[in-house]
């Protein structure tokens, strides 16, 4: 079993239910998905730069990526509908507690000027996404086969139903928030 489940059920569960003042640790919130997702600039003209996201995605989340298709034309872009534009995993119970751990306790201290994650990146509904510069954070990703630095976004999906409890149980995980700064 994952080391952040194991804290999760052991830990997390019985703090949050005395700091949300919950009765039954059923009505505790809970991590129900990672959505990670790589959005690659002129994709469609080189085929090299999305095989190559689909193999670091693949080796930084231990799944096989989906590749995703522009949904309508925009002209602007020079896209049209149907074209590939980017990949993207969904992680769920095993494989999302070992990639969070991963992503607290290596990659985000590997970040260049890093100062924490901004609390307000909630959705209004308990859901935190979060974005990366470039793939070269996760140890998995070779730096010197790595040809195109490519960024990401990571989106937590919780069960919590305001901002305050999904912003309290990421916090129980061990997410890095930055210090409010309102005095």
């Amino acid at each position: 079993m994952a080391r952040l489940h194991d804290k999760y059920k052991n830990e997390i569960i019985a703090k949050l239910k005395e700091e949300l003042g919950l009765a039954n640790a059923l009505a505790v919130p809970r991590i129900d998905r990672v959505v990670v997702s790589m959005g690659i600039n002129n994709a469609h003209q080189d085929r090299k730069k999305l095989d190559e996201a689909v193999k670091h995605l693949a080796t930084i989340t231990g799944q096989q990526p989906k590749i995703t298709r522009a949904k309508r034309s925009i002209a602007g872009f020079r896209l049209r509908e149907g074209m590939e534009i980017g990949c993207c995993v969904t992680l769920r119970r095993q494989r999302m507690y070992e990639f969070l751990d991963r992503l607290i306790a290596i990659a985000l201290p590997r970040v260049r000027d890093f100062r924490g994650l901004n609390p307000k990146a909630f959705d209004g509904r308990g859901n935190f996404s979060m974005g990366l510069t470039e793939q070269l954070v996760f140890p998995e990703v070779d730096p010197d086969k790595a040809h195109n630095i490519q960024g990401m976004n990571i989106t937590i999906v919780t069960s919590a139903d305001t901002n305050d409890t999904g912003l309290a149980l990421l916090k129980a995980f061990g997410l890095p928030f930055k210090k409010d700064q309102a005095a």
